[in-house]
């Protein structure tokens, strides 16, 4: 409906657009792309449906935006029914340097530090509700606002039976001796997909699509693993400005991990389920 995307852009922005065209990974909303007189390229998110939470998505790019200085799109406009954002610059392939690159932002994020885990307001990943509740305890934050959360989640929307949700509350129960309590609360982009960070000529040019909230760099880390966003470059980096504790790699990924498993589970189901039986079965559960 490109007439509604003009009509919408024009209320929004009080120009109209001189071109609309679609784009293509809009899971959460429809997207296009936009041309508006003395702003640019814009990416336009519009979502119809009942319950339209793009507002969320853009107070968290500017909540980065505010509080680091890790390259994310502009917000020009912020409704639950609209978001339009700067169009940045480049596309998801990563050459060494452009993970180098990654891996030094990341830690400089990592590196703005909060009193306690949490943030001052629920947020969402992907179009799902994400509590952030604030905790003293890393591990209790990540076991009932992350992990028994989403496990809940998945269970109430029939992706996993009861069984499967009481192995995942019995392992979480015991999760206070395997994870690690980091010094402080660090801010995270939260959903550090592939798709989900742009490159260009060996550079960084943005982060888009964020999950924010202040917790332990290693579940940011975790995530990168489990779909393979970055490789050796970018942990080799990391490493070197801040570094990996022991067992990372061995233990605490997988846990971190079950995370956007469920996620995906709650989501798509299918195989996922399978994933997460197999951390559980890993850990003797």
């Amino acid at each position: 409906m490109p007439g509604a995307v003009d009509f919408e852009i024009e209320k929004a922005l009080g120009k109209p657009p001189t071109s609309v065209g679609p784009l293509s990974g809009g899971s959460v909303a429809e997207v296009y792309r936009a041309a508006v007189p003395e702003i640019g390229d814009v990416v336009v998110k519009l979502d119809r449906s009942k319950g339209p939470t793009l507002d969320i998505e853009g107070y968290m790019l500017e909540y980065l935006a505010a509080h680091s200085t890790l390259p994310v799109p502009k917000v020009f406009h912020a409704a639950p029914e609209l978001l339009i954002m700067e169009m940045l610059p480049g596309g998801s392939h990563f050459s060494s340097n452009a993970q180098i690159h990654a891996a030094e932002l990341l830690a400089e994020l990592h590196g703005i530090r909060a009193e306690r885990f949490g943030l001052e307001r629920d947020t969402l990943i992907g179009s799902l509700h994400q509590p952030n509740t604030f905790e003293d305890s890393w591990a209790e934050f990540f076991c009932e606002h992350r992990l028994l959360h989403m496990a809940r989640e998945a269970h109430g929307a029939r992706r996993i039976g009861k069984k499967l949700l009481r192995r995942i509350e019995a392992f979480a129960a015991g999760l206070e001796e395997r994870l690690e309590q980091p010094e402080y609360p660090s801010l995270l982009h939260g959903d550090v997909w592939t798709t989900n960070v742009l490159a260009e000529d060996n550079h960084i040019t943005g982060f888009i699509d964020p999950a924010v909230y202040f917790g332990h760099p290693e579940i940011e880390l975790a995530f990168i693993t489990l779909f393979s966003t970055f490789g050796s470059a970018f942990f080799n980096r990391y490493n070197e400005l801040r570094p990996i504790l022991p067992g990372f790699f061995e233990e605490r990924r997988d846990i971190y991990n079950l995370y956007p498993l469920l996620v995906h589970v709650r989501l798509f189901g299918g195989g996922y389920v399978g994933s997460v039986e197999s951390t559980l079965e890993k850990f003797g559960f």
